[in-house]
């Protein structure tokens, strides 16, 4: 599968822990080494691992980072753990994993979100995807929008929108339910102050990915 990044290309590959077991061992090992909060798992063969890196001319793919996923999780968590190398942080690479993450929940047809608990590190990366992604689906939008209609586009978990959008004041309880007052004048304002941030898009039309179907588990006799 690939991504919508240039300068240098990367690609993402699927790794099955189950199939490449000491590779996504080594994988868990490496992110142990920069996140403090990282548990280590010898037992990957339930996680599917997406690495991420950058094709250099004649050097060929060098990892810069990668997050890995439960393949069936009964909280709808669709990602585990992320990584990006210190050396290739604040180039945009974290929120295009976390962005991959959600794509292929929308291709699950599923809503995602994270496993908890989240690193201060996660929370901030998580938070500052969740608040781009909210306000330009609002920036569509007219008047007042439901939160279902914002789960709907973004695949975004209800309580995770409600929390952002919260902390925005942009958020109304009306008649028992949470509601969104769509004012365009603060929503540009919200949008500008991320301008700064490097946005990496992903082209969905240049994933190949196809959702795992499990087995449904055999009944005792």
């Amino acid at each position: 599968m690939g991504g919508a990044i240039t300068n240098p290309p990367v690609s993402v590959f699927e790794v099955d822990g189950k199939k490449n077991k000491l590779y996504c061992q080594n994988l868990c090992l490496l992110a142990k080494l920069f996140l403090d909060h990282k548990t280590l798992y010898y037992d990957v063969d339930p996680f599917l691992f997406y690495v991420l890196c950058e094709h250099l001319e004649d050097k060929g793919h060098h990892i810069v980072g990668y997050f890995s996923k439960e393949k069936n999780s009964r909280e709808d968590f669709n990602l585990a753990c992320i990584l990006t190398l210190p050396p290739y942080q604040r180039k945009g690479y974290g929120r295009f994993l976390i962005a991959l993450a959600y794509e292929l929940s929308k291709c699950e047809g599923k809503i995602g979100t994270p496993e908890r608990p989240l690193s201060d590190l996660g929370q901030v990366s998580f938070r500052s995807y969740w608040t781009r992604v909210i306000l330009e689906v609002l920036r569509q939008k007219k008047g007042i929008v439901n939160i279902s209609e914002i789960v709907e586009c973004t695949a975004i978990k209800h309580d995770d929108i409600v929390h952002v959008l919260s902390g925005l004041n942009l958020l109304k309880y009306w008649r028992g339910q949470h509601m969104v007052q769509v004012v365009p004048k603060l929503i540009d304002e919200h949008l500008k102050a991320l301008a700064h941030q490097r946005n990496i898009s992903i082209d969905a039309a240049r994933l190949h990915f196809k959702p795992i179907v499990l087995a449904p588990p055999k009944k005792a006799r």
